[in-house]
């Protein structure tokens, strides 16, 4: 099997990933569109130009490895995409060939975690408008509405949300998915440094969390901007 997660920024992804990877028959990928969309699209990201020398930067040669062997010969595949990487220009069609998940993480939580780490996110940076429509895109493919999991069932319950998740896929759920190692994993983009310091101090979930944060009347106008295409998509969680 070939799960392709997808996701915006800073919604549990690097965790999810990391329990998949802890299950034993389940190779992972870490956003592999990250240089495609960046060379693409111009965006300057942190440390861009060691992500675009990281990974293939042709998004056909990207597709088409996401439809290829399982690494390592493993039975599974899990695949941690962001729905940003999807920028228009990029041909789908080979998201018909994946099993495709929906992560989803409350829009203020999402932006006051990510304004830590970038100044200034936009709309488009954030990518729930994206996942919408690769949500609706997948399920006029299979004719089926893809499976929905929220950061916040996950962090409310991790073993509950997880055999749920892995009913869905018709995966058998293991205990294994709980908890991983700290530090840094093998599999890690090179944007880890980054990205990913409190997640490389986890062994395993976070507890909830707590109240919707306080946004700057900015942040708060792209919160509310991005809250329609979350709700949507959130009426159809696991």
């Amino acid at each position: 099997m070939k799960i392709a997660m997808w996701s915006g920024p800073r919604n549990l992804s690097t965790a999810l990933m990391y329990a998949f990877a802890a299950r034993g028959d389940c190779a992972v990928s870490d956003e592999p569109f990250y240089a495609a969309y960046l060379a693409a699209t111009g965006v300057d990201h942190p440390m861009r130009d060691d992500v675009i020398a990281s990974q293939p930067a042709d998004p056909n040669e990207v597709a088409a490895a996401c439809l290829g062997p399982n690494p390592g010969g493993q039975p599974h595949w899990y695949q941690k995409h962001m729905t940003l990487h999807m920028i228009p220009a990029f041909d789908r069609g080979f998201l018909a060939g994946l099993t495709n998940v929906f992560l989803l993480r409350h829009p203020a939580h999402v932006i006051a975690s990510y304004a830590r780490k970038r100044e200034a996110p936009t709309l488009q940076d954030i990518g729930f408008l994206q996942q919408a429509e690769l949500f609706d895109q997948v399920a006029d493919m299979t004719g089926t509405v893809p499976p929905v999991i929220t950061a916040e069932s996950i962090r409310a319950n991790p073993r509950r949300a997880l055999a749920g998740l892995c009913s869905a896929l018709g995966l058998p759920f293991t205990e294994k998915m709980l908890s991983w190692p700290s530090g840094p994993k093998p599999y890690d983009g090179v944007w880890a440094p980054h990205w990913y310091n409190a997640v490389h101090r986890s062994t395993g979930f976070e507890d909830p969390e707590g109240p919707l944060p306080d946004l700057p009347p900015a942040y708060q106008r792209l919160a509310d901007a991005a809250l329609p295409a979350h709700d949507r998509l959130a009426a159809h969680a696991i």
